[in-house]
Formats: structure tokens, C-alpha cells, sequence
């Protein structure tokens, strides 16, 4: 079995986070950090536990059963269709994709504000302007998602890069503001914060994410050499540790930024307004082109990455069409849903994401505990019911 080098494992590492960290991994950290406030020890644990050990358990999990399709095997055939196809929907054009126009275009205000009230042959040019963003930014991640085996070099080698360095900068000013310090916790952490981060990690979509990414990964991997299937496991479930290793730097990075930023960035009501708040004190006038930058990459590789694994899968589960004319429906469908607004996308993604969330998260357990008993049809099936009586209870 070839093996890769130190330096081929961490550019499939930083890859697979590039494709995990988009624009729910910017957004809900600092806004977590900003109600926790002193609280935010406690709500990060709870959020690193979905939004770091299980996308991380969810490759492994995938990895080492061949595929997601097989994560549900032992529940029943067409249950693991169906819910393989739902996740691929929901991480792809229903909510993940179109939101990572909707929040990059968001970052580009000090531009697009200037437009004011202007028309053009009676469209709003804020309107025109959105829409011609939206529609560049998806022909640019349609095409470079064409070649999937290549987004190591893409994403690890040349995006990637640049957006850790922005977040570093980001963070090493805030070390220079010593007036920054953490308000009281807001009513909904002030009781149970680890619960409450908890089910915030949900809006990162990462477990989701994750066991669907191994399809991409696996191709570029394979890109270097290694063609043994168990080798490309190992390796795999190895990028997936180190993806979670920098997910949770960047993470904790974010929550303790908008935990301490109650005095700059005060009634804020997502993480993107405390973020560019800070860069705004940070950087000065440079501050928006800063945090305009760094969730432009952030959502960019993301967008990439979504686009070329839902094809992907699309394309060998639905043969009727190519990869490539899977790519172009998934890239249309996503302009489309992105022209209703990062606001709307996201309102309509939470009681999906806490209807399907919990049950993935047993899925992914069932398939990695080496017990006899758990490893039946019936304990399979009566754990997932379970989880999905849970999911919806919380929504009633």
C-alpha cells in the first residue's frame, strides 16, 4: 500500500477543511461567543461536539464502511436512498450551496451600498447587482468544480492558505485590544449553555458534510497514487482529524472574539455584523475589505466543494445524466434559491436541520461502536426511530 508524506496528508487535511469551512462555520462561532458571553467555556464545548468531533466521526464512519449509502444499509435499503438523497439535497442546493452567495455578497456592503436607491430600466440596482454577483460566483465555482480530483491543489494549496492567514491577522489584532472583555450570558445560555451550543453546531451542517465528502476526498487521494481501497480509508479518516483540528482552532478563535465583543459590536444579530464590527475597530477603514475577503474564500471553497460532491454522487447514483450536467443543474438551482436571501434560507434551514441532525449523529455512532449488539438490523432500527421521535419533539 503506497502511503502519502507528512506534507500530501496535510494538503488533503487542509482541503477537506476548506470544503467544511463556509459560511455557517463564520457566522455562528462569534455570534455563539457574543450570547454565551461568560458562559462561552461551556457553550463551546457543546458546540465543538457537533460541529467538530462528529463531522470528524462522520468521515471516519464513512470511511470505513465504503460510502454513506452503507452507513444505512442495516436500517433498510430504501431508507438509506432516501435519506443519503436528503442530505445531499440539504448540504447541497436547498440550503448550504445558495447560502454561500447570499453570505459572501452580504460582506461586500461598503460596495454595493453605494447603488442607494438607483434604478435601472425600473430594477432596482441593488437588486442587479446581487444577482450579477450571484451569477459569477456560481459560474466561477461551477467551473472550477469540474475537476474534482484536483481541489488539493484549488483549495489546499492556494485558497486555503490565504484564508487562514486573513483569520490569524484577524486574531492577533484582537490581542492588541485589552478593553475587549465578555458581558453576561444572554437568556437562552444563561441555564444550559453546553446544551444550547449544542444545537447550535447543527447550523454549521458539518456532520452532514461529512459523510459525503469522503466521495471527493477519496478522488484526490487517489490523484497522488494510492489506489488500495484500505489505504485510501486510513488516509481518509486521517484528513478527517486534521480538518477537526483546525476547525476547532479557528472555532475557539471566533467564539472568544465575539464573547469579548458586547462593547463593540453591541445588539448585534448574527455573527457576520460582530465580525465586521471588529475588523472595523482592527483594521480601520481596511476592516471591511479584511472580513469582506475572508468569508469571500470561506464560502468559495465550500460552494466548490458542495458542488462538485453532490455531482458526484448525483452522477453515479442517477446516470441519466453526466457529472458535468449534473454540476450545471446544481449550479443553476443554487443561483435560483440564493436570490431569496441569506435570511430566508437560514430561517427555513432550522427546522430541517433539527428534524434529520439528531438522526444522523446516531447513524454515524451505530456505524463506529465495535459492539455485537449494536451492530444488528434491530438495534440499528430502533435507535434511529427513537432519534427521529427526538427530532421531532423538538419541533413541536
Amino acid at each position: 500500500m503506497k502511503k502519502l508524506n507528512a506534507r500530501n496528508m496535510l494538503l488533503i487535511g487542509i482541503t477537506l477543511f476548506s470544503m467544511f469551512f463556509g459560511a455557517g462555520n463564520l457566522i455562528f462561532p462569534p455570534f455563539l461567543g457574543y450570547q454565551a458571553g461568560t458562559s462561552v467555556v461551556p457553550a463551546f464545548i457543546g458546540f465543538v461536539i457537533t460541529a467538530v468531533a462528529f463531522p470528524v466521526l462522520g468521515v471516519a464512519a464513512a470511511a470505513k464502511v465504503g460510502g454513506i449509502d452503507k452507513l444505512c444499509e442495516k436500517i433498510h435499503p430504501m431508507f438509506g436512498r432516501i435519506f443519503t438523497l436528503v442530505i445531499y439535497i440539504c448540504i447541497g442546493p436547498l440550503l448550504a450551496i445558495p447560502r454561500t452567495a447570499g453570505t459572501s455578497y452580504a460582506m461586500f456592503g461598503f460596495i454595493t451600498d453605494k447603488a442607494g436607491e438607483g434604478s435601472f430600466l425600473g430594477v432596482p440596482l441593488s437588486l442587479l447587482i446581487s444577482l450579477l454577483f450571484s451569477a459569477l460566483f456560481f459560474a466561477a465555482a461551477g467551473f472550477l468544480a469540474r475537476n474534482p480530483e484536483k481541489l488539493k491543489d484549488i483549495l489546499g494549496k492556494r485558497m486555503t492558505p490565504v484564508l487562514l492567514i486573513l483569520i490569524a491577522a484577524m486574531f492577533a489584532a484582537s490581542l492588541f485590544h485589552p478593553e475587549l472583555v465578555p458581558s453576561a450570558p444572554a437568556e437562552r445560555y444563561a441555564e444550559n449553555a453546553v446544551m444550547t451550543g449544542f444545537v447550535d453546531g447543527y447550523q454549521t451542517m458539518d456532520t452532514l458534510a461529512a459523510m459525503v465528502f469522503g466521495i471527493v476526498i477519496a478522488l484526490n487521494i487517489r490523484a497522488l497514487g494510492v489506489e488500495d481501497n484500505d489505504a485510501v480509508s486510513i488516509i481518509t479518516i486521517k484528513s478527517g482529524f486534521i480538518a477537526g483540528a483546525v476547525l476547532a482552532l479557528i472555532y475557539g478563535i471566533l467564539a472568544f472574539m465575539g464573547a469579548d465583543s458586547m462593547g463593540i459590536a453591541d445588539g448585534a444579530e448574527n455573527g457576520t455584523a460582530i465580525l465586521t464590527a471588529l475588523c472595523e475597530v482592527f483594521f480601520g477603514n481596511m476592516g471591511p475589505v479584511v472580513i469582506a475577503a475572508i468569508f469571500f474564500l470561506a464560502c468559495f471553497n465550500v460552494c466548490v466543494g458542495l458542488l462538485a460532491s453532490c455531482a458526484e454522487y448525483f452522477s453515479d447514483t442517477f446516470s441519466f445524466l453526466s457529472f458535468n450536467k449534473w454540476l450545471l443543474v446544481f449550479t443553476v438551482w443554487s443561483f435560483l434559491i440564493s436570490i431569496l436571501g441569506i435570511d430566508m434560507i437560514i430561517s427555513f434551514s432550522a427546522p430541517i436541520l433539527s428534524l434529520i441532525y439528531p438522526v444522523a449523529l446516531v447513524i454515524i455512532l451505530l456505524n463506529l461502536l465495535p459492539l455485537k449488539f449494536v451492530q444488528t438490523k434491530a438495534f440499528f432500527r430502533v435507535a434511529v426511530t427513537a432519534a427521529f421521535i427526538y427530532s421531532i419533539y423538538t419541533l413541536i
